[in-house]
């Protein structure tokens, strides 16, 4: 029976080019997309750029644009991304979106009226020289703990600065000393949500990666804090609470509310009602992020989710990855080591990254990228193993069609035991393994092929040449289908040589002749 799924992917910001380690945390949701359509279920998969906040109008005016223009401009560029690297949202927007905009005002409106969002006063960092108050990004100081100067959220050594460091800051547009003075905003009150998010967290945990637990419950057990959700900006969404026309939303509120706003956006142009969605307890939810975002999806999310007393789906499957280091070294703006999406896509196959990412992924620990594993990877898996399978199967000298013959009653099990546990591991968020699971079955196929001698039963036994090609086709055929998720385009020419459906999870079936022709080589090596 089909079920719906919506699958949250984090919301890009845009004040500069995505990396590697970007991939690595989204692609996670496009895997668990395809494989839940494949499944048969109903999926809502969605994302979009997060355009808002002081990062992009402080680039704005470094680069003399309007922050209009810097959000558009990675706007654009993310999409390109995306869709090189097959990405198949059913919607990737952006929060700059009038949609959204409006629809997160509705929800702010709804948590105010409920009493979860407050009004208080507190000190705050304010600048004399530009009269206004202070982010802290807008702030700079020397760092207590390795003395080079940083901004005032957190230095490339990690330490962060606390609230007596920020007094001694400067202002980062114009260096004046900063001082302090009150003022209002407008906090969500997390304090009395405690009690409602740690019961979330304990019937959910055992459905989140590890790092997920334990950054969360490390927050519980420190007590939640009320968190403002206004701030003194003029580039954002605008807060629908009289007294506040000259503020706007704190970006990480309405970015993450972005997962509803999308979704009712995707249902509404799709004559679908988002409430099957987000009203549904049996709905399957994912949130697929990286490390340094647990708290937003674990945390923040479902206590705005609580808040709006409306019945709302909180997510149930935290997938949540490790960092990626590019040889050896943590990516970082600094040491300017970062490798982009697109550097990457534009010249290399995007089937062979996706598996390399999928296959290798940080999802227990921090994971490594260098472009000779890389290499040595896409040479030895894709190449050497599951592409001269397929290859000296398919394209067997003088072998012009595939008979019908008997299937081997050991590789009908094996195929079948294979979807079993590439299933379960799915499940359980551990893609490696599934990964693993695939790549055994295509061990097996490449063992039986060598074992079985073809090149020597065309010569000596036509009728068992037949049936051994009619199995390598067998195995080939639902690995077309089970790598779907993680290489679509491979897989769609491989279905396409065979004349295959493989639009549906589960073993694929061949029962009638199939014709050979036009074949080519599904990798290239790379020297």
């Amino acid at each position: 029976m089909s079920k719906n799924v919506v699958i949250g992917g984090a919301w890009p910001y845009a004040n500069s080019s995505l990396h590697l380690g970007h991939l690595v945390a989204l692609l996670p949701g496009d895997f668990l997309a395809r494989y839940h359509r494949k499944l048969g279920d109903n999926v809502i998969y969605v994302s979009g750029t997060d355009c808002h906040g002081t990062p992009i109008t402080i680039r704005a005016k470094k680069e003399k644009k309007s922050p209009q223009e810097i959000c558009e401009e990675y706007h654009k560029e993310f999409e390109e991304a995306f869709n090189k690297m097959n990405f198949s949202y059913s919607l990737y927007t952006k929060t700059e979106s009038e949609y959204h905009k409006e629809k997160a005002k509705e929800i702010f409106k709804k948590i105010y009226d409920n009493g979860y969002i407050v009004e208080k006063e507190d000190m705050q960092p304010y600048c004399p020289h530009c009269n206004k108050f202070l982010a802290d990004r807008e702030l700079i100081l020397t760092c207590p703990n390795c003395g080079n100067e940083t901004k005032g959220e957190e230095c490339d050594c990690g330490y962060n600065p606390t609230a007596e460091d920020l007094k001694k800051a400067r202002c980062q547009e114009c260096g004046t000393n900063v001082i302090e003075k009150p003022n209002k905003n407008l906090y969500l009150t997390l304090t009395k949500l405690q009690k409602e998010i740690e019961n979330y967290y304990n019937q959910n945990k055992d459905y989140w990666r590890k790092n997920s637990q334990n950054e969360t419950l490390k927050y519980l057990k420190q007590g939640l804090i009320d968190r403002a959700v206004t701030r003194d900006l003029e580039w954002g969404v605008d807060v629908p609470v009289d007294g506040y026309e000259n503020k706007k939303m704190y970006v990480w509120i309405e970015a993450v509310l972005g997962y509803i706003t999308a979704s009712m956006k995707y249902c509404e142009e799709n004559n679908l009602n988002w409430e099957d969605y987000w009203k549904n307890d049996n709905t399957i939810m994912y949130m697929v992020h990286g490390k340094d975002n647990i708290i937003f999806h674990s945390i923040i999310l479902p206590a705005l989710l609580i808040a709006m007393k409306d019945n709302m789906k909180l997510p149930d499957k935290i997938v949540s990855c490790e960092y990626l280091n590019i040889n050896d070294e943590k990516i970082s703006k600094s040491k300017g080591n970062g490798i982009t999406i697109l550097d990457l896509a534009n010249e290399y196959n995007i089937d062979s990254i996706r598996y390399f990412f999928l296959s290798n992924g940080p999802e227990k620990k921090d994971s490594n990228f260098s472009l000779e594993e890389f290499k040595q990877v896409h040479n030895s898996d894709l190449v050497n193993k599951f592409g001269n399978f397929v290859n000296r199967t398919l394209k067997f000298k003088g072998l012009e069609k595939i008979e019908v013959k008997e299937l081997d009653d050991k590789i009908r099990k094996i195929v079948l035991e294979t979807y079993e546990n590439v299933s379960k591991n799915i499940e359980k968020l551990e893609f490696r393994n599934a990964i693993e699971e695939i790549m055994k079955l295509v061990e097996f196929g490449n063992k039986y092929y060598d074992e079985t001698k073809p090149w020597v039963l065309y010569k000596e036994n036509l009728d068992e040449f037949n049936k051994v090609i009619y199995n390598c086709t067998y195995i080939i055929a639902n690995l077309a289908n089970l790598f779907e998720p993680v290489m679509p385009e491979a897989s769609k020419k491989v279905a396409k040589y065979i004349n295959k459906d493989i639009s549906k999870w589960g073993k694929v079936e061949i029962k009638e002749e199939i014709k050979l022709d036009n074949l080519e080589p599904l990798f290239e090596r790379i020297k």
